[in-house]
């Protein structure tokens, strides 16, 4: 077995501020709790959360590590002397609770997958925040069935990408909106609909057309505030409003409530960070059974737009901050 090292480079953010504060520092490497897997890094994703998290808008829950960083692929280098599943040397993916921007970091075993067959370690670091969170929202809180028709905000981001792709392997239709042509067309390759540019297109009106007057039956949205009316108008009799961020605010002015009355409406919405192990954990047994199977088989497929060596974290969160991006930035850590 080889020994572990006792200190490691990790990503420190300082104070908070933009992306020039993260640099690269030195500290000791964690202990896995008896629940945990202490993981060799590889790869890690970079993610909304984390730069809110950087500007010190989205602390960590206690006892969570300090340094940002959600989701991570790598090997296991040591367990806890709970952990039955893993050993030493399994490739593993993880949603941590925090310190993913490090060469090494820990993960409940709840929450942490076998990479899925065919996979390298930046494709499985790609999965588990974007994963968790749409299997959670799109599937869970938004119901979402086979035969039903979901719009989705973002097409282009991590999240998008694969709230389209699981939508149309599970059998609904998918419609999706970005700022580009470029995103647009993107979107259609991923399998969506249609694609709806927000910047040129009513996005409302567009839905209308598209469902002759019906609406949406689930619509997963990270805008906000800005979109809450037109989201309204945009849903079916019985539809389901899922919130998971809110980019453009969170503060919806001058609301006209009557169609959530009108057309019986479910407006929900979640965080993942908080959540117990235990909730995690049971999204990650429903990923592994339904969604890794779909991964095997090339049916879903993480999109990659960029790689970063870990010591270009600051680089990785300006070009997140840019929107400019299809799909996943990651940090590479093997070499």
């Amino acid at each position: 077995m080889t020994t572990l090292p006792q200190e490691m480079t990790f990503i420190a953010h300082g104070e908070g501020g933009g992306p020039e504060v993260l640099v690269p520092a030195r500290g000791p490497v964690p202990s896995p709790q008896p629940d945990e897997v202490l993981i060799r890094v590889l790869a890690t994703g970079v993610n909304r959360p984390d730069v809110q998290q950087r500007k010190g808008a989205y602390p960590p829950p206690p006892g969570a590590s300090p340094v940002i960083g959600l989701e991570t692929a790598g090997e296991v280098a040591a367990v806890g002397a709970a952990v039955t599943r893993y050993k030493v040397g399994d490739k593993v993916c993880a949603l941590t609770n925090g310190g993913a921007y490090a060469e090494y970091c820990t993960a409940p075993e709840a929450q942490t997958l076998p990479w899925p067959a065919g996979f390298d370690a930046l494709q499985a670091a790609a999965l588990p925040e974007t994963f968790f969170t749409v299997w959670a929202n799109v599937f869970g809180h938004g119901r979402l069935a086979a035969g039903e028709t979901l719009l989705v905000h973002g097409g282009t981001s991590g999240i998008g990408v694969t709230a389209i792709q699981l939508a149309k392997a599970f059998g609904a239709t998918v419609y999706a909106t970005a700022g580009s042509a470029e995103k647009c067309q993107a979107m259609l390759d991923l399998g969506a609909d249609a694609a709806i540019n927000y910047k040129t297109q009513d996005f409302a009106a567009e839905v209308k057309t598209l469902t002759g007057g019906r609406g949406v039956d689930v619509l997963l949205d990270m805008v906000g505030a800005d979109y809450f009316q037109r989201n309204l108008r945009c849903m079916a009799k019985d539809g389901r409003l899922v919130l998971i961020a809110f980019l453009q605010g969170h503060e919806a002015e001058k609301v006209d409530l009557r169609p959530i009355m009108l057309k019986r409406l479910t407006v929900t919405g979640s965080t993942m960070r908080p959540r117990t192990t235990a909730e995690k954990g049971a999204i990650a047994a429903e990923l592994e059974a339904k969604a890794w199977p779909l991964l095997a088989e090339g049916r879903c497929k993480p999109v990659i737009h960029s790689v970063f060596p870990l010591d270009q974290a600051a680089a990785a969160h300006a070009l997140m901050e840019s929107s400019t991006h299809i799909g996943k930035i990651l940090l590479d850590l093997s070499k």
